[in-house]
C-alpha cells in the first residue's frame, strides 16, 4: 500500500516537471492539415529569452501534424495522432539528441557520419524499429529502412529528434518512427525540413550544455506546449 502511495504522489510531479533549456526551436503551422510552417529560435540570456535569427519558412509532413510521443501528454480526445506512414510531422515537445551528415563537420555539437549501411528502421515487426543501426554488424530482422546516405542530399546534414524515444526498446510499435529535422524543399513522410544553408546555421547554433527543445505543433497548440518549458 505505500508503494502505491507513493506513486500517487511522485508521478503527478513528474508530469507537471518542467524542463529546463537555455534553446528552443519553434516551429510551428496555421493547422492541423498544413504543410508549411515556419521555425523560430529562442535563446535564454541572462535568465531572458531572445529570438535568435529571423523567422523560416520551412515544410513539414505532407498531412501536416499528428501527436507525438514526448516529453508532454498528448490531449484527451485528441483529433490527430501520428502513426506510421500517415504522412504527419508529430507535435509536441522533444529533445534533441544529435545532428548527422554524410562527412565530417566541424561544430561542437553531438555529430554523427553515417555511411549507405546505417539503417533508421521503420519497420514495425523488428526488434530495431525507431532505431538506426550499422547493419553490418546486426541480424536483419527488418524488411522496410531508411538509408542514412543516398545520392540526394536530404540526410546531408540533419538531427535526431527524441520522437517515441527514438533507440529504445520503449518505441511504440506503429507510433511513428525516424524522425528528423533534416534537408529538403517540400513537404516529408513525417520530418521537418529546409534548405541546406539553414540546416546548417542551426547546427553551428546548437549547444548541447543548453539542453536545446523542439516544440512544433499547430499554433492553436503553441502557448499550451509552451508551459513544458522552465521559465519561458
Amino acid at each position: 500500500m505505500k508503494k502505491w502511495i507513493l506513486l500517487a504522489i511522485f508521478i503527478p510531479f513528474i508530469l507537471n516537471a518542467k524542463i529546463a533549456t537555455s534553446q528552443l526551436i519553434l516551429i510551428s503551422s496555421n493547422g492541423w492539415n498544413d504543410n508549411q510552417a515556419s521555425l523560430q529560435r529562442y535563446e535564454k540570456i541572462d535568465k531572458k529569452w531572445h529570438k535568435v535569427g529571423k523567422k523560416l519558412s520551412i515544410h513539414i509532413g505532407r498531412n501536416g501534424f499528428g501527436w507525438g510521443i514526448g516529453s508532454h501528454k498528448i490531449p484527451k480526445n485528441a483529433k490527430y495522432i501520428k502513426k506510421e506512414g500517415d504522412g504527419k510531422s508529430p507535435a509536441g515537445v522533444f529533445r534533441l539528441l544529435w545532428a548527422f551528415g554524410y562527412a565530417p563537420f566541424d561544430i561542437s555539437y553531438p555529430y554523427k557520419v553515417y555511411h549507405r549501411y546505417d539503417h533508421c528502421v521503420d519497420d514495425i515487426n523488428s526488434k530495431y524499429y525507431n532505431s538506426i543501426v550499422d547493419s553490418r554488424k546486426i541480424d536483419i530482422d527488418y524488411k522496410s529502412k531508411e538509408y542514412m546516405k543516398f545520392a540526394k542530399n536530404y540526410y546531408k546534414y540533419g538531427i535526431v529528434v527524441d520522437h517515441n524515444s527514438f533507440g529504445s526498446l520503449h518505441s511504440i510499435k506503429g507510433a511513428g518512427s525516424c524522425i528528423f529535422v533534416h534537408i529538403k524543399d517540400k513537404p516529408t513522410a513525417g520530418c521537418s525540413v529546409m534548405s541546406e544553408s539553414q540546416m546548417k546555421e542551426i547546427l553551428r547554433w546548437l549547444d548541447k550544455d543548453k539542453n536545446p527543445i523542439l516544440i512544433q505543433a499547430p499554433q492553436s497548440e503553441i502557448r499550451g506546449l509552451l508551459r513544458y518549458i522552465k521559465d519561458f
